[in-house]
C-alpha cells in the first residue's frame, strides 16, 4: 500500500459498522473507498468480499448478538467494551519471548504485559523482584506450563489432583508425559484431602506435585492450600510443587471477605489465572505466575529473535495483554471488587429463586456459580448450559442480571 493517504482511507474503510445498509450496499461503498488504494497484489477492489460473504458476517454477528443474551453456563464475563483499542487491529502485534526481555520483533507490548503482570503479583502477594510470569492464551496454558516447569524441577515428581479437577489437567500431564494419581472429591467439589494424605504416603520417597483447585469448574469448591500445607508438613514430605489452578477464583476470592487464601503468602509455587472469565475480554487469555529462581532453570537463548525462550508458545498475541490492561487500569481493585460482590450477590439471588420453584440446587462458599438440577435438554441448548451427570450449572458473571436469572427461573418453572 502506498504510505500516500494510507491512514486517511483505512480509518474511513467502516462500512462494517453501518447495519442499516444491505450487505451490496455495503460492498459498493468499500469497493469506492478502496479503488484508489494500491497495493503488491494490484488492484486492492478486486479483493473485496462479495455481497454474500458480507451477508454471511451480518448473520454471525446477529447470531452472536442473540446468544450472548442467553448466556449462563460458562465463566465468561461478555460486559467489557475495548473499543478505544480498536486501533491496535491494525498491527500483528507478537509478544514473542521472556515479557521482561524486549527482542528484536519490535511491534509489541511487553510494557503493557508487565504492567498487568505487576498488578497480577501485587494482587497475589509476590515482590516484584522475586516472581515471574507472562500473559497467556487461557487457563489450559497456564496450567500446562506450570506442570512442564513442576516436571522439569522435579523428573521424577508424581501430579495429584482431583477428580473435579479441569480437564486440562490431566491433558497436561499427558502432553507432559508425567506420572499422576487421581484424588477423591467431596460431594461439594473439594478435594478430599484424606484419600490426598493416603495417595501421597504410599509414594513418600517421590516428590509430590499437588494440583489445587480454586474454583473447580463444575460446582465452584475451593481446595484449601493451608490443609494441602499441613499434610505436607505431618508427613514430612519436603519436596513438593504446589500449583493454583485459580482460572475462576483468581479474580473472585482475593476481593471477598473471609475467603481463604491461595496467593504467594502460602507455599505454593505457580498458579494460572484466566482473563476472559471475570474480567472479560473477546479472546480468551489469561496469566501465569511463579517465581523468578524456578524459571530461570529452563530458560533459553534463542539468537534468531534476539531474546530468551521460557514461554510455552512462541509467538504470543500482543493483543491480549492490552485487553487486560486497559480492565485493570479502568477498573482497578475497586472496580474488580464491586464485580465479585455483584456477582456473588446475584448467584445467591438465582439460587433464592430457584428454591422458590422448588428446583433443586445449592452453592458452594464464596461461589459464584449455581448448581442445579440438570434441566430439559432443550432449556440446555437455549440457555448454553455446562452439564454434567445429573447437574448442571449457572454463573453469575458480569453480564447476568436478575431479568436474566428472572427469565431463566421462568423456563424452569414451565417445565415442572
Amino acid at each position: 500500500m502506498n504510505s500516500s493517504g494510507s491512514k486517511s482511507n483505512m480509518e474511513n474503510l467502516s462500512p462494517f459498522n453501518d447495519f442499516n445498509a444491505s450487505a451490496e450496499e455495503r460492498f459498493n461503498i468499500l469497493a469506492d473507498k478502496m479503488s484508489g488504494m494500491s497495493s503488491d497484489v494490484g488492484n486492492s477492489a478486486e479483493f473485496c468480499l462479495l455481497p454474500k460473504d458480507m451477508q454471511k458476517l451480518d448473520d454471525l454477528f446477529l447470531k452472536l448478538k442473540i446468544k450472548k443474551e442467553k448466556f449462563m453456563g460458562y465463566q465468561v464475563n461478555h460486559a467489557f467494551d475495548y473499543s478505544e483499542l480498536y486501533r491496535f487491529l491494525g498491527f500483528s502485534i507478537n509478544n514473542v519471548g521472556d515479557p521482561f526481555m524486549e527482542s528484536n520483533y519490535g511491534v509489541n507490548t511487553k510494557e503493557f504485559e508487565r504492567d498487568v503482570l505487576d498488578f497480577f503479583a501485587d494482587l497475589m502477594h509476590i515482590r516484584k523482584e522475586d516472581f515471574w510470569g507472562y500473559v497467556t492464551n487461557g487457563g489450559t496454558a497456564g496450567n500446562m506450563f506450570s506442570l512442564y516447569l513442576a516436571r522439569e524441577i522435579y523428573p521424577d515428581g508424581i501430579v495429584y489432583f482431583s477428580k473435579d479437577t479441569h480437564y486440562s489437567i490431566p491433558k497436561s500431564v499427558r502432553v507432559c508425559n508425567m506420572e499422576y494419581r487421581i484424588v477423591d472429591s467431596q460431594p461439594n467439589g473439594e478435594i478430599d484431602y484424606s484419600d490426598l494424605e493416603k495417595k501421597l504416603q504410599e509414594n513418600r520417597n517421590r516428590p509430590s506435585i499437588i494440583v489445587a483447585n480454586i474454583g473447580t469448574t463444575m460446582t465452584g469448591a475451593v481446595d484449601k492450600v493451608s490443609k494441602i500445607h499441613q499434610i505436607l508438613e505431618a508427613n514430612s514430605l519436603k519436596k513438593f510443587h504446589i500449583h493454583c489452578d485459580a482460572a475462576m477464583g483468581g479474580m473472585l476470592l482475593p476481593f471477598l471477605e473471609d475467603a481463604p487464601q491461595f496467593d504467594f503468602r502460602m507455599p505454593i509455587s505457580s498458579m494460572a489465572i484466566s482473563g476472559h472469565k471475570m474480567i472479560g475480554a473477546p479472546v480468551p487469555c489469561g496469566i501465569v505466575l511463579t517465581k523468578k529462581e524456578l524459571v530461570q532453570r529452563i530458560e533459553r537463548p534463542i539468537e534468531y529473535i534476539g531474546a530468551v525462550d521460557n514461554t510455552l508458545s512462541g509467538s504470543r498475541n500482543g493483543l491480549s495483554p492490552l485487553f487486560l490492561w486497559y480492565a485493570v487500569k479502568k477498573l482497578g481493585n475497586k472496580g474488580f471488587k464491586a464485580l465479585a460482590k455483584r456477582s456473588v450477590r446475584n448467584a445467591t439471588y438465582a439460587l433464592s429463586k430457584f428454591q422458590e420453584i422448588g428446583w433443586d440446587a445449592w452453592i458452594n462458599p464464596n461461589a459464584n456459580v449455581v448448581v442445579l438440577k440438570r434441566p430439559s435438554e432443550e432449556l440446555v441448548k437455549k440457555w448454553q448450559l455446562a452439564v454434567y451427570g445429573e447437574i448442571a450449572h449457572i454463573y453469575a458473571m458480569g453480564h447476568v442480571s436478575e431479568k436474566m436469572i428472572d427469565e431463566f427461573t421462568a423456563d424452569l418453572q414451565k417445565t415442572i
